[in-house]
């Protein structure tokens, strides 16, 4: 159960669930603010918690409002398009067939009917990021599980508004956010280190942090580089 606190500017979704420690997120993009608390937490001994942490959430709010934004794509020719960190001039080749996208060196060409719509321009590009995607994910996970110990029985690409990836522990599964396609290849096995490491250790606490540490050691510039890359 999520109960909302209204602390002023700032609203805190507050969850209460099996966890050791105290958890305070700020999400891109917008600056959602979540806090995790031991399942026997009171209610205002959280919000005396947030309170504490009102100018660190708002320091970190106006980080992201600060952060670069991506236009809306429109799909036409000459129109700027991100692959694996790179920038790509796209070319949209309308023509009777099977739509698809092709890529080479300097171009993305994005294959159409005549008079489509950018709405089915953009299902036909989400489609191959998606391909692009299942191409990338499966051997990045199997050599982390080789690292880790650990197996994931499956994963799941979907796009989310606040957050790069996420996991079930239960279920051992990940979920990874599509928008990853568009950044350097080395971010997207951060986050799946990151997912990964949580099915060892749940939350956020001092052994997951030693876990990426060991693992990952460049965790924090990886995190640092996502988080300050366009959204």
């Amino acid at each position: 159960m999520v109960t909302v606190l209204e602390l002023g500017d700032v609203s805190v979704e507050v969850t209460r669930k099996d966890v050791k420690h105290v958890h305070l997120a700020v999400h891109p993009p917008d600056g959602r603010v979540t806090l995790a608390a031991p399942a026997g937490t009171r209610l205002d001994v959280a919000r005396a918690y947030a309170v504490t942490k009102l100018p660190w959430i708002r320091d970190q709010r106006a980080k992201l409002r600060a952060q670069a934004r991506e236009a809306p794509r429109r799909y036409v020719t000459r129109e700027s398009h991100w692959l694996w960190g790179r920038r790509y001039l796209l070319v949209v080749a309308e023509r009777d067939g099977k739509a698809g996208v092709t890529l080479d060196h300097r171009r993305i060409t994005l294959t159409v009917r005549p008079g489509s719509t950018a709405e089915r321009r953009h299902a036909v590009m989400h489609a191959w990021h998606l391909q692009v995607l299942h191409d990338a994910v499966p051997d990045l996970i199997n050599r982390w599980e080789r690292a880790l110990g650990v197996t994931v029985s499956r994963y799941f690409l979907q796009r989310m508004k606040t957050r790069w990836g996420g996991c079930n522990h239960a279920a051992r599964t990940i979920r990874l956010n599509t928008e990853l396609v568009k950044k350097p290849k080395d971010l997207l096995e951060y986050v799946i280190v990151h997912e990964m490491v949580h099915l060892i250790e749940p939350t956020h606490g001092p052994r997951f942090l030693a876990l990426l540490d060991l693992h990952y050691p460049s965790w924090r510039e990886a995190r640092g580089e996502l988080n300050e890359l366009p959204l």
